[in-house]
């Protein structure tokens, strides 16, 4: 069997092979985020697999304890209905935001249900921001303030202008804050 092979871990592993582990329990840590986003368990996708992805098999690629050949991965991906690339690792952790930003939070169920003449830009957006964070599974997806100005921008309109259409569509889910004069 001459398949590539992008992790090699395993307790009796060589010293040279540490970023190896890493990688792996990264590669893992990210498996491991997209299941949980479809709400599944090891079992679930066990069930919802028909027997093809075998729950300790996952559980090993999760822990980084078990390698997984490019194909595996690939058809990991496919099961998942993610691109490839949300299951590998990031090389640059995110920043987090600084404080006193305010939070805006977008009900992605009813974003789709708002005719796509309307709401188009605001879709791209919310699906691009999903792709980038690996985010497949939410119902709902924060934005930041800046993000909320772009896409006042993108609309031709002001901060309030575009707030007081995402609250006419009803799009802000309940946990959303939007301060006076802030987004």
């Amino acid at each position: 069997m001459n398949e590539d092979v992008l992790t090699v871990t395993g307790d009796n592993a060589p010293d040279e092979e540490l970023p190896n582990r890493e990688y792996a329990k990264s590669l893992g840590a990210r498996l491991r985020a997209i299941r949980a986003q479809q709400h599944l368990s090891l079992h679930g996708v066990e069930r919802k697999s028909g027997g093809r992805w075998k729950a300790v098999v996952v559980g090993s690629y999760e822990r980084g304890d078990r390698a997984v050949s490019v194909q595996r991965l690939a058809e990991l991906a496919e099961f998942y209905g993610v691109p490839v690339g949300e299951l590998l690792p990031k090389e640059h952790p995110q920043v987090a935001s600084g404080p006193g930003l305010s939070k805006i939070v977008l009900n992605l169920e009813r974003l789709q249900a708002i005719p796509s003449e309307e709401a188009g830009p605001l879709v791209r957006f919310a699906a691009a921001i999903q792709r980038q964070r690996g985010d497949y599974g939410n119902k709902v997806l924060s934005i930041r303030n800046e993000d909320l100005r772009s896409l006042a921008i993108i609309y031709d309109t002001s901060v309030e202008g575009l707030t007081e259409k995402l609250v006419r569509w009803q799009v802000l889910a309940p946990d959303s804050v939007i301060l006076d004069g802030e987004p």
